[in-house]
């Protein structure tokens, strides 16, 4: 089979089935689904859209543009805030360019001074410049620049004195250009546009922090007279018109119809066997999805079929392109030098040759980290394959949508990890494709997000009673705490900002808080990288092994104090994980439902963690040949959690023993765990959980799932509002799977503190059958 710009449908399903009928491969297909080919829609260009502007699409292409971004264009034109949440390479750049370059132009004085400005915020430096390629290839005169920590002095202060249509990030808004801000008074007085991209990208605790950004944003722009209008933009996102407004606190106009033309898709769920290798505690473990996938990538470009593929790791792209080149090289000596990876690391200018050798057919296969999930254009793909479920629905679409750009058909093959998600969505498709992707989850009401930033804004100009109903209900209460601990003042004209730190160095806007801790390489001095605050403890201890771009170090001293760790180059043969004790308290329960006897919770806890040994597990079996005890102290993390409890009675009648509890507890905690991303945009690494027999809190068996981020994520709260669709698939994937007493793709958890000791997959089972009868 050979690629064509666009494959025809009935040759994908062949070739589906043929990777799947390969010998020893029976039984991982599970489905595969296809999505129908839909025609274009277009519409006349808007009649004030300046002829030099619609000139220059034309140069690219564009005769015609679809009728949604026509749609969006003259709502933005029109001043209303607009969302546009169609699919991938469906042009939703032109929607918001279209507007933007045309009030430049016309906002131009006499002799060419600035008039209206643009403001481009994207959550990656990568696809700011991805769209400043995009808008200087129009050919326009408009003068477009970046603004990013990769910029020159110079260049600052060109952008800020002359530049037109500004391209930057969340971050350098934050620390950069809302500080200071009266030297930017000229671009924020005329600011027409806030472009938020990729808007589903800003969840958790980002999300939250930038919901305040841009707070800040609009209260500086209004102090200069400008009320801009923002358009947003997002091929997945999930209830565009509320997570448009959680997040820039304006209505808006959400645009969901998508008039651009696409092939035909088919997605393929696929599924690596149990092999005869054992993991922890004698478990059985699938083979790694990262394995499964170097086999497709080797196949489809021995077919000529131009694929990508998707690996969650740096290593694991660089290994994913080794092992599929050296299965290639059995079959024609010159298919290896026809895959190569991409990842973060690589230098600016070795991404874009890579990104230039796949356009121009160069190269066949690309094994590729998410660096290129976001906007990044590389065209021309036929198939994408992701070695495990990105995280989300929204995230599966955004890769799948990688491959047949334009009118061209398009396989997309999703390979499961061992991990209970993945075993569960490939083998219940209806929960992946038969329903939306999740809701945007971030909360801005967090009072460790919310504190720092309005001490930024009061910074920025002194806060008003006025000013605080847009920062939300839990600003004047948080304003007051502040002003007790005296970092505000109260003076007539408002709270001023008291210290002399800058207060927008109080919050890393991606981090959950804390010093991040540097790793120091002991022969050269340098930073080799750095972990967050809260992981330090458990990958940074004394006698850590750490991998760094597949260096393996090991840790020599942790200083806490001094936010620093010690580490050396070594190649131990082994790896080493935390044994952790963790503890929970309840702090104030906001919310509860009856479900029978029992009860559902939601409401703020304290999470203590203490990091007590650490064991060493030879490389590559995983067997345990020590364990060493550490000295490390108690960290404290008040969170909101939802938790359910369940009487001594109610067990009793289900025939579950106070020996079966501790086990069935822990699994169904597990298991839990690893399916709340099925419902929030989190990640099993974002949320924690701790599961007891007799709680002290509550008196009975308790199950607690909490957010990892101090003050909560919002994650929790939506296992809370979504808890029988949640705990009913968590039932789901202990009982469907094959194995016999619990394995990673059910009840055991990477993360495990305990060693993933006890556990009782069939007690975990009987105990979510009790609980959700309940209901």
């Amino acid at each position: 089979m050979t690629s064509s710009p666009a494959l025809r449908a009935r040759e994908l399903g062949e070739l589906v089935h043929r990777l799947a009928d390969v010998p020893g491969r029976d039984g991982r297909l599970t489905h595969v689904e296809v999505l129908p080919p839909r025609e274009a829609v277009t519409a006349a260009w808007p009649s004030w859209a300046a002829s030099e502007v619609v000139e220059a699409f034309g140069r690219q292409g564009v005769q015609e543009p679809w009728r949604h971004q026509v749609a969006a264009a003259e709502a933005a034109h029109e001043g209303r805030h607009v969302v546009l949440a169609t699919g991938t390479a469906s042009g939703k750049s032109l929607a918001y360019q279209l507007p933007a370059l045309t009030a430049i132009r016309a906002g131009r004085g006499a002799r060419g001074e600035r008039g209206a400005t643009v403001l481009y915020v994207a959550p990656t430096k990568a696809l700011a410049q991805d769209q400043f390629s995009r808008i200087r290839g129009l050919g326009l005169d408009v003068r477009v620049t970046t603004h990013d920590g990769d910029s020159s002095r110079e260049q600052r202060d060109w952008t800020r004195d002359h530049g037109e249509f500004v391209l930057t990030n969340p971050d350098m808004l934050h620390r950069s250009l809302l500080p200071a801000h009266e030297r930017w008074a000229g671009f924020f007085a005329t600011l027409r546009y806030v472009v938020i991209d990729e808007c589903h990208h800003y969840r958790g605790v980002f999300g939250a922090h930038v919901a305040h950004v841009l707070r800040r944003l609009r209260r500086i722009c209004a102090s200069y007279g400008a009320e801009p209008t923002f358009v947003l933009a997002s091929a997945t996102v999930a209830e565009p018109e509320i997570a448009g407004r959680r997040l820039t606190g304006l209505p808006v106009l959400p645009i969901t119809a998508d008039d651009s033309p696409r092939g035909t898709v088919s997605l393929a769920l696929w599924q690596p066997p149990l092999t005869s290798h054992a993991g922890e505690n004698g478990a059985p473990v699938r083979r790694a999805a990262s394995s499964e996938a170097a086999d497709l990538l080797a196949d489809l470009v021995a077919s000529d079929i131009r694929t990508l593929v998707f690996v969650r790791s740096r290593v694991g792209a660089e290994q994913v392109a080794m092992s599929a080149a050296s299965l290639l090289a059995e079959v024609d000596p010159s298919l290896p030098g026809r895959i190569a990876s991409y990842r973060g690391g690589y230098l600016p200018e070795e991404r874009r040759d890579i990104e230039a050798r796949l356009r121009r057919g160069d190269l066949l296969g690309l094994a590729a980290t998410n660096a290129l999930e976001l906007g990044v254009d590389v065209s021309g793909l036929d198939a994408v394959v992701m070695a495990g479920y990105p995280g989300r629905r929204a995230a599966l679409w955004q890769q799948v949508g990688r491959a047949g750009r334009g009118a061209g058909d398009a396989l997309g093959v999703m390979v499961a990890r061992d991990d209970p998600l993945d075993t569960y969505l490939v083998t219940h498709p209806d929960s992946l494709l038969g329903t939306p992707v999740e809701a945007t989850v971030f909360d801005p009401d967090n009072p460790y997000v919310l504190a720092p930033q309005l001490c930024a804004a009061a910074q920025e100009i002194p806060l008003t009673e006025a000013d605080l109903p847009a920062f939300g209900p839990a600003a004047a209460g948080v304003v007051a705490s502040l002003t007790e601990s005296g970092l505000l003042r109260k003076r007539p004209r408002g709270w001023y900002w008291t210290d002399r730190r800058r207060a927008a160095d109080l919050a890393d806007i991606r981090s959950a808080g804390g010093s991040p801790v540097q790793l120091i390489e002991a022969e050269t001095g340098r930073v080799v990288g750095t972990v967050d605050a809260a992981s330090a403890h458990g990958t940074a201890h004394r006698g850590a092994v750490y991998v760094h771009r597949g260096e393996t170090y090991l840790v020599h001293d942790l200083d806490l104090e001094e936010h620093v760790a010690v580490i050396g180059r070594a190649e131990p043969g082994y790896t080493t994980s935390a044994r952790e004790v963790t503890d929970i308290s309840i702090v104030t329960e906001h919310r509860q439902q009856r479900w029978g006897d029992c009860r559902l919770s939601f409401g703020e806890v304290d999470v203590s963690h203490q990091v007590v040994a650490f064991l060493r597990r030879r490389q590559p079996g995983g067997e345990v040949i020590g364990e060493e005890p550490l000295d490390l102290p108690e960290r404290t993390l008040r969170t909101r959690a939802v938790w359910w409890t369940v009487p001594d009675a109610a067990l009793e009648d289900a025939g579950l023993s106070a020996a079966d509890l501790p086990g069935a507890a822990h699994a169904a905690e597990h298991c839990s765990i690893g399916l709340l991303p099925l419902i929030a945009t989190c990640d099993r690494w974002d949320i924690g959980g701790v599961s007891t027999a007799r709680h002290p809190d509550t008196g009975v068996l308790t199950v607690f799932v909490y957010d990892g981020h101090p003050g909560g994520a919002g994650f929790a709260e939506r296992g809370y509002e979504a808890a029988r669709e949640w705990l009913s698939a968590t039932l789901e994937t202990i009982e469907a799977c094959e194995c016999v007493e619990g394995c990673p793709s059910c009840i055991q958890s990477p993360k495990c503190g305990n060693q993933n000791n006890p556990l009782d997959k069939h007690g975990a089972a009987r105990l979510l059958r009790l609980l959700l009868s309940a209901t």
